[in-house]
């Protein structure tokens, strides 16, 4: 039988297809074989199609590269051997090479296609362009193709870019900018394969179990051969994994095929996404990197690259249907197995005495396998003691019956309902034939990047300055990568034996003690520092209430302590949180809803992660009949009552405090008057900057304390540590001068940013 597309049932016009890097690795590889699939899947339905391979070669050079990857085609199994040779010969004859090098390039290729269009008598239904190119070179062919090689004003344009968009917002939204000057939102297509390989599985419910079901965490894991500079959570986390946890997690349209609301869908998943820091996230190096990198780059020995090719970062989401639930996102090279998933893990509340082997004791999991692994092809996988899935009415799924020796994440096969596809489609495959069908919802908005990027560059820059805990790859690893939860936040659960990466001499200080204005002083790089004053929280908490039953802290507000209270959260069991009372050195005059507030601050990053009885909690009472910071209405003196009622002779057992660069303590400043108030333990102050009105404890309260300490951190308090080391005594231009204990211990934490500047 002959293929003519003339004779075609319905005339839909013309598709004419340019793969722009047609000669390339990833062309080679992928994307001939999906315009391929497309071509057999479309022949004889009413479109006909050219193909151009387009690249900077001439084309004397360039066909034959083209040829040679066009031969080399597998036939989709779907066809018989005589209907595929068939098939392919048409597609050969319908393929061309075409340098695109210059403006002038495009033009020809323009004018080629409206030849061909008026020869043939055909009407043109699209053009489709595939930038299968380096990211930077986007922008000017973009330009070219919106100046040459636009179609009539009623046929489509649709032209499909590859990741990497960007390395982090800023560059992102610069590279929209520029695109957006060429061509329409509806025109990109942003593609991210990954997207094709989760398509199909999403399509399956997860609304069901979640809400029968307790989910106690869900896991997104891609193990890949490699990145490049960009680093793995650039290469993989912000777009391959953030676009599976958006398809898995966000809520279900109604109507799958309303491309609109599945995009909406996902932006409002990423709205609701915690902001993560360093301290949500690990990252590692595997041990021949730094030597790949100074051969590829031609660097010195001495050159270190930090950039991550391991990382682990948990994510939270403040939404009612996943509070509380950690995301783990986790990606690297280097490691023993070569797989992809993500995996809902659920609540088990069977609690077996005999029989652990029983399916009703194991784990309760959801897994989508993206492939690889012990597994090798794409499924969903629901633990048996779960529930049994419907299977999908569309005949495109298949349930998994036989069943091989093989463990998937801690189950036999056998333990697991098993569903995969009929006939799996390659991930470019799937998504050619989204783009030829104009289907949006498998591509990435420019919205949802830039909502991505907002997301990741925080994290990212914070990362830019850690050196990744340096691993031997494959089974070597050990236990060397494990992290832990720790509240909110994450940590590596061994420590490191080994680090390759030599830092400086300064950086090899661990914790030193010294004195600073006649007092203690403790001094260490920031982590180490907090880590220390946290742990000599803990010991002054166990010695007091040793001795009196209960612990008085009192914390000041700014953002000295925010390293401090992060860590704090982290010691959920280990803090005698039951037996401590929470009290405030300074607060702003503002509600303490609003985000202003020392309260506030102290309640999302500490109060809310501990369990702390609700009495122990002594917020300043500034906001008072309806006002704030009322003389009349005695909030400073009520404070005092609650202290003197609840603290042993007033005389707190731990009072932390920061200090400002104009030298300011709690909310004391240089201009706060003190005389008429020197028996006072609180009263309001005014501020040089906004909020002006604050409540603060006074010096008479602070060195009452049995322990006072000072935290100063960062470079730019280096010239206010040197300049009270110089200061005998007190001045009344540096109030933090003031802070001399009568009876109790002072001692200053400072951390080697600020004091060695």
């Amino acid at each position: 039988p002959s293929i003519n597309n003339h004779e075609a049932k319905k005339r839909l016009g013309h598709v004419t297809v340019v793969v722009v890097g047609g000669t390339g690795d990833l062309a080679r590889k992928y994307l001939w074989q999906g315009f391929f699939q497309l071509y057999a899947d479309q022949v004889g339905k009413g479109h006909t199609f050219s193909f151009y391979g387009g690249g900077l070669s001439p084309t004397e050079k360039g066909t034959p590269l083209l040829f040679g990857i066009l031969k080399e085609l597998a036939c989709p199994p779907e066809l018989s051997a005589e209907r595929c040779t068939l098939v392919k010969d048409q597609f050969l004859h319908l393929s061309k090479y075409h340098q695109l090098k210059t403006t002038e390039d495009y033009e020809k290729l323009s004018q080629q296609i409206k030849q061909q269009l008026g020869q043939e008598g055909m009407v043109e239904a699209g053009r489709l362009f595939y930038l299968s190119v380096p990211a930077f070179t986007y922008a000017d062919i973009a330009e070219k193709i919106n100046n040459t090689c636009r179609p009539p004003s009623d046929a489509w344009l649709r032209v499909v870019l590859e990741k990497p968009f960007g390395h982090d917002l800023y560059s992102a939204q610069a590279l929209d900018k520029k695109l957006s000057d060429q061509l329409k939102e509806k025109e990109m297509y942003r593609i991210d394969h990954y997207l094709g390989k989760f398509l199909c599985f999403r399509k399956k419910s997860l609304t069901k179990s979640a809400k029968e079901h307790h989910v106690l965490e869900i896991e997104i894991f891609c193990r890949i051969q490699f990145y490049d500079q960009y680093g793995v959570i650039r290469d993989v986390l912000q777009n391959h994994l953030t676009e599976v946890m958006t398809l898995m997690l966000m809520n279900l349209p109604a109507n799958l095929s309303n491309s609109m609301e599945i995009l909406q869908n996902k932006l409002n998943f990423l709205a609701s996404l915690q902001h993560v820091d360093n301290s949500n996230a690990v990252v590692g190096q595997y041990q021949a990197y730094n030597g790949e990198v100074q051969e590829e780059l031609n660097k010195t020995k001495d050159y270190f690259s930090l950039t991550p090719t391991f990382a682990g970062v948990v994510i939270h989401v403040d939404n009612v249907q996943y509070e509380g639930i950690p995301i783990f996102m986790t990606s690297g090279k280097a490691l023993d197995e070569r797989v992809s998933y993500a995996r809902v893990l659920f609540k088990n509340d069977v609690f077996c005495i005999q029989d652990p082997n029983n399916v009703q004791c194991k784990s309760k999991q959801i897994i989508f396998s993206l492939g690889h692994g012990n597994l090798q092809y794409p499924a969903i996988l629901i633990s048996k003691n779960l529930f049994k899935p419907e299977l999908v009415s569309s005949g495109d799924w298949k349930e998994v019956t036989e069943y091989k020796d093989v463990n998937v994440l801690g189950l036999p096969l056998s333990d697991y309902y098993i569903q995969s596809p009929v006939t799996p489609r390659e991930a470019y495959c799937e998504l050619i034939s989204h783009v030829f069908f104009g289907r949006k919802d498998s591509f990435i908005s420019a919205e949802g990047l830039l909502a991505s990027w907002a997301f990741w560059t925080p994290l990212l820059e914070g990362l830019s300055r850690v050196f990744p805990r340096v691993y031997p790859g494959g089974e070597a690893n050990g236990n060397l990568l494990n992290f832990q939860l720790q509240g909110h936040q994450v940590a590596f659960s061994h420590e490191a034996v080994v680090n390759v990466i030599n830092p400086g001499a300064k950086d090899n200080f661990q914790v030193m003690q010294g004195k600073y204005r006649s007092s203690e002083m403790v001094s260490a790089w920031a982590q180490e520092l907090v880590e220390r004053l946290a742990s000599d929280l803990l010991l002054a908490a166990e010695e007091a209430i040793r001795e009196e039953g209960q612990f008085h802290l009192a914390l000041s507000g700014g953002s000295s302590p925010v390293a401090l209270l992060r860590a704090l959260a982290l010691n959920l069991y280990t803090f005698p949180w039951r037996n401590t009372h929470i009290w405030q050195v300074d607060e702003r005059c503002v509600p303490h809803t609003e985000t202003g507030s020392n309260f506030r601050s102290i309640h999302d990053l500490l109060l809310q992660h501990i369990r702390i009885p609700y009495f122990n909690i002594h917020p300043m009472p500034v906001h008072l009949t309806q006002r704030l910071c009322v003389e009349e209405d005695g909030g400073p003196a009520l404070y005092e009552k609650e202290i003197n009622k609840h603290v042993n002779g007033s005389s707190f057992h731990y009072i932390l405090l920061g200090v400002g660069q104009d030298g300011h303590t709690a909310s004391l400043f240089q201009d706060t008057k003190l005389e008429n108030d020197e028996e006072r333990l609180a009263i309001l102050t005014e501020s040089p900057i906004k909020p002006h009105q604050r409540m603060s404890l006074t010096f008479t309260a602070i060195n009452r304390a049995r322990r006072v300490g000072v935290l100063i951190m960062g470079k730019s308090k280096h010239e206010l540590v040197s300049q009270l080391s110089r200061i005998k005594g007190e001045s009344s231009k540096y109030p933090i001068t003031k802070v001399q204990p009568k009876t109790g211990t002072l001692i200053w934490y400072i951390d080697y940013d600020a004091l060695l500047g």
